[in-house]
């Protein structure tokens, strides 16, 4: 014989219980994209933990058109596009270097301008099987990690918060044409570590 049905408290409770397990195992994510940014651990910090308190507070308005994660990731951004903001109107946010060295872009063309045999890009097959992959997200986020410094602040800028390409020179007071080569870069270096990372560690 069946148990009574869990009253509408008990489904609250759990739910609730379920969320903030879920923040839980999400925050080393959201601190690290937060430091990446600000460059100031106790900042980050600051910016992960109001995040948190409004994902908790405004639960009830996510509407499930996307990832719980990436709603969660979205409140974040807005935190940290505030503080990087706020650094640059009091002159503490630190302007990024011009990036030199073409040599890692160089030596996966040929001179005519085609990819070497050897740096083609691979087939990632269904595109909506990668984004629901979690290993694929582990792969992305170490990738990110081993990036040099510009080049995942300017890439993240631009591919993960939303920010056109003059708005990111605004910000980090760099020129166009200097952050079109940042994103370049920062996108080949990206997919050579995933291929390596994700798609042979899918067929061994």
């Amino acid at each position: 014989m069946e148990g009574p049905a869990p009253s509408t408290g008990d489904r609250f409770a759990n739910h609730r219980s379920t969320r903030l397990e879920r923040l839980s195992a999400i925050r080393p994510r959201l601190v690290s994209f937060a430091r990446m940014h600000l460059r100031n651990n106790a900042m980050a910090e600051d910016a992960v933990q109001e995040a948190l308190m409004a994902a908790i507070e405004k639960d009830a308005t996510f509407a499930g058109r996307s990832g719980y994660d990436t709603w969660v990731f979205g409140i974040l951004k807005y935190k940290i596009l505030d503080i990087m903001r706020y650094q640059k109107r009091q002159g503490h946010l630190q302007p990024l270097d011009d990036e030199g060295d073409d040599e890692v872009i160089d030596r996966q063309f040929r001179k005519n301008g085609r990819w070497e045999a050897h740096s083609r890009p691979a087939n990632w097959g269904d595109p909506d099987a990668v984004v629901e992959s979690q290993h694929f997200w582990r792969v992305f986020d170490a990738c990110m990690i081993a990036l040099p410094e510009n080049a995942a602040r300017v890439f993240s800028l631009r591919e993960l918060m939303g920010l056109s390409t003059e708005e990111i020179c605004r910000l980090l007071e760099i020129r166009e044409n200097n952050c079109w080569v940042i994103l370049h870069r920062a996108r080949l270096r990206l997919r050579q570590c995933i291929e390596k990372g994700w798609l042979e560690g899918e067929t061994s």
